[in-house]
């Protein structure tokens, strides 16, 4: 019985790293998830603001976290529409990720 202990003690420490390596892809994804959803609070709050005249930046930036503020990018278009995108926060500093980006619009009005 003693040495089936200390298999498993073996087998659950050569597992480790790999559910660690799960974890952490199964949270960059929730960071990537909360990075469009973001975007996509920021996106409505600057197209408000074109619809009213206001900066659609600084709209966007005061929608956003802190932490997403940054990577800002704001592209008003024809007819009200707005592009926002942020970057994805990487939980490993070297990575990049690349960019989420969502569009809002209020519509012209007739």
């Amino acid at each position: 019985m003693g040495s089936e202990d200390g298999q498993a003690a073996v087998e659950l420490a050569a597992l480790l790293p790999w559910l660690a390596a799960v974890l952490l892809v199964a949270w960059q994804l929730v960071l990537a998830g909360d990075a469009r959803s973001s975007a996509a609070v920021a996106a409505r709050a600057a197209a408000r603001a074109v619809a009213v005249g206001a900066d659609p930046t600084t709209a966007a930036r005061e929608r956003l976290p802190e932490r997403l503020r940054r990577g800002l990018r704001v592209r008003a278009g024809e007819g009200g529409a707005v592009s926002v995108s942020v970057r994805v926060p990487a939980l490993a500093a070297p990575l990049d990720l690349g960019r989420v980006r969502a569009e809002a619009s209020l519509g012209a009005a007739r």
